[in-house]
């Protein structure tokens, strides 16, 4: 089978790894991709929001599975451009992506599905947005109804700061806070039957104990030890199946990976987001420790077939990963400073190097972006996972690289999502 894998970043590199790693896959090409996945791709210069470009780069390449990796494409359709051609695709369509494109049309589902997830308002004006606060209280949380590339949601007990984020944006949702460890659950559909990997968890904030600002990840770890055995099969039926029943219903049935973010609060799991992609780079360490053929998986969803296929398999132990960034990021970032140590860890047994915001010139490679690249490290448990992770960050170097030190290093998971740290937008 020869695939296509449409995206550029960190995700887009866990997928092409774990494809090129299939034995049922011939061929795996990647557009546009980046200098990481082009150790394991053919990459191929193609804008990933143009979907007749796409479409024609399948039908040229002759690939028998179209794989769209970010959100914005998808939001714009080029599932269905893809499909429109004859060519399978894992993603949802333009439709069915509404589901990360509007907060509000998520809430709207997840109501009528009865997901059980965070009360909410939807607000148009700086009246209303003032009336959602003074219901709710602080902690406030004040979520931009639209793509706003992981950073458009604001948690926090300044009042002021609310007002300003919600000004910032067309329409916002504001919710009530929900308190608990934060987790997230991929769940790979076919449209009415999903097959669920093992829970994560992301570190969104830039400083460590979640502190400072939102940013797209600066790392993940699974699986979970601390969470109930059972947590990804609960979800999936009061979640996931709820929804894709809901999705149906409505004429928009939800093939790709629906990504539901999860407070696990005093009450039980509920939802936070949902998302039409694999996160990134919490779909990192699931994906590292992925035993079985990832290439079938995707294809059966894409055309309808999960319930023949066998379900996902993963290996003992865990898998962790640490986002190094460039300096400036999350506010900006700085690009053109050498990397160097990359080659050198590429040889070990146990360890990846996941290319997220680089590029090559004739210095070598360089820093392309806020998340530069990310260190992802399998072990026998999380200890033994994170230590090799960290070993490995300290053999690259950028001008002003930053990470942070305390990725998985709580056993409870405490430091994310229990007081005011994490939402995973």
């Amino acid at each position: 089978m020869k695939t296509l894998v449409i995206g550029t970043g960190g995700r887009e590199h866990a997928l092409a790894l774990a494809l090129s790693r299939d034995p049922g896959i011939t061929e795996v090409h990647a557009a546009p991709g980046n200098p990481g996945i082009a150790a394991v791709a053919t990459l191929h210069d193609v804008d990933p929001m143009d979907g007749a470009a796409v479409a024609d780069l399948g039908a040229r390449l002759g690939v028998d599975l179209v794989v769209v990796g970010p959100e914005a494409p998808l939001v714009a359709g080029v599932a269905d451009a893809v499909t429109e051609r004859g060519i399978a695709c894992f993603g949802p369509s333009r439709a069915a992506a509404r589901l990360e494109g509007s907060k509000a049309f998520s809430k709207e589902v997840m109501a009528a599905a009865g997901v059980p997830t965070a009360a909410s308002r939807v607000c148009s004006t700086a009246a209303e947005v003032e009336q959602a606060l003074d219901a709710f209280g602080p902690p406030y949380v004040v979520k931009d109804d639209a793509l706003a590339a992981g950073k458009g949601v604001v948690v926090t007990t300044d009042r002021a700061e609310a007002l300003e984020h919600a000004a910032s944006c067309d329409r916002v949702v504001v919710e009530e806070f929900l308190d608990g460890p934060e987790v997230s659950i991929f769940a790979v559909c076919d449209g009415t039957t999903a097959r669920a990997l093992p829970p994560a968890q992301d570190f969104k904030r830039i400083f460590d104990g979640g502190r400072g600002a939102n940013t797209g990840g600066m790392g993940a770890y699974s699986p979970l030890p601390w969470t109930p055995a059972d947590l990804a099969e609960r979800v999936l039926a009061t979640v996931v199946q709820p929804t894709l029943d809901e999705m149906v219903r409505r004429g928009t049935p939800f093939v790709g990976v629906l990504y539901v973010g999860l407070a696990l609060t005093a009450a039980g799991p509920r939802v936070i987001e949902f998302n039409c992609r694999f996160g990134d780079p919490d779909s990192q360490p699931v994906l590292a420790l992925l035993t079985s053929p990832l290439g079938e998986l995707l294809r059966a969803a894409a055309d309808g077939d999960l319930g023949v296929v066998p379900a996902p398999t993963f290996a003992d132990g865990a898998a962790v990963t640490v986002v190094m960034a460039s300096a400036g990021y999350p506010e900006s970032s700085s690009k053109g400073d050498v990397i160097v140590g990359t080659e050198t860890l590429a040889k070990e047994r146990d360890v990846e190097v996941i290319h997220a915001g680089t590029s090559r010139t004739d210095a070598g490679l360089v820093t392309a972006g806020g998340r530069v690249l990310a260190v992802c490290a399998t072990g026998a448990d999380v200890a033994d996972a994170r230590a090799k992770a960290y070993e490995g960050v300290a053999t690259i170097s950028f001008p002003g690289a930053q990470w942070r030190r305390d990725i998985a290093a709580v056993p409870l998971g405490v430091v994310e999502g229990a007081s005011l740290t994490e939402e995973t937008t």
